[in-house]
């Protein structure tokens, strides 16, 4: 069995970083931004070569990387494909990230992969599958993983545990980190009628690890994750009780749809870093 080595934190002070996309090469290639960090989806950098991972590990060298996953659907009853941990591993090996994620979600049935992030039943059974196949992962990569919460438009009656305590539960059984993404807790207390504040207070302040920040769409029957417009106020209050849990954790602007300008995800990214040093005095 490999050993799990630990990675909290490599860069103690990553500060506030944005995602990577492929419209903002030119502006991270042709000089150095003011931000911490660079996050990228995994699948993106999954070939043996080619452009987008030769800007990778152009940019890596000036910028600590976090890999984030939004494929492997752990919580599938489908087997895990050994085929898509092993290029996950082949390029945590290359790039040695400060941070790995991926969600809580499953997305993997009857021989098909649905492309999207699914919401789980908070059951006991969907508890021990979490735990297993994260620290199945954990072990493949040789480090600790970071599972982020993901926003959702329904909710199943078979629910028996609230979604905080599950995924404190599974952060203590299985070693993993969390991945605290406000905007989707802000979402599903629009959709659900729960409870964000309650949902940040059943996760122990140090198993938090990383926070992501994004925009998201108010529609006529239900709020969709976007990650398509600037951070909501509403989202920022919320972003402020996190830091005074949580500190100053690494912290991601998101922005994957509808993409503007460098400039804007810079703007934001100030904003967060203004109020991590007000808060957290960093």
């Amino acid at each position: 069995m490999n050993a799990v080595r630990a990675v909290s934190p490599p860069h103690p002070r990553l500060g506030v970083g944005v995602g990577l996309r492929a419209a903002h090469y030119g502006d991270f290639l042709s000089r150095r931004h003011d931000v911490g960090w660079l996050e990228v989806h995994s699948e993106n950098y999954f070939g043996a070569g080619g452009y987008d991972l030769h800007v990778l590990h152009r940019l890596r060298a000036d910028h600590p990387l976090s890999i984030h996953g939004v494929g492997l659907a752990l919580g599938s009853a489908d087997p895990e494909t050994g085929r898509h941990v092993a290029r996950l591993a082949r390029l945590v090996e290359a790039t040695e990230p400060a941070l790995v994620s991926e969600h809580l979600c499953w997305g993997r049935g009857f021989g098909r992969h649905f492309n999207d992030l699914l919401p789980l039943p908070y059951t006991q059974q969907a508890l021990a599958l979490m735990i297993e196949r994260v620290s199945r992962l954990q072990e493949a990569l040789g480090r600790h993983v970071l599972i982020e919460n993901v926003s959702s438009y329904l909710e199943f009656r078979a629910s028996e545990i609230p979604e905080g305590e599950f995924i404190a539960e599974l952060a203590r059984r299985s070693g993993c980190g969390v991945l605290l993404d406000v905007n989707n807790l802000y979402v599903n207390q629009l959709n659900h009628g729960s409870d964000a504040l309650a949902t940040m207070r059943a996760i122990a302040p140090g198993s938090v690890a990383e926070i992501h920040l994004a925009g998201h769409l108010v529609a006529p029957h239900c709020v969709v994750d976007t990650h398509g417009d600037r951070v909501a106020e509403p989202v920022w209050a919320l972003y402020r009780a996190a830091l005074e849990r949580f500190g100053a954790v690494p912290t991601l602007i998101e922005w994957d749809t509808d993409i503007p300008p460098l400039e804007v995800l810079l703007d934001e990214a100030r904003h967060a870093r203004t109020l991590q040093q007000g808060v957290c005095r960093v």
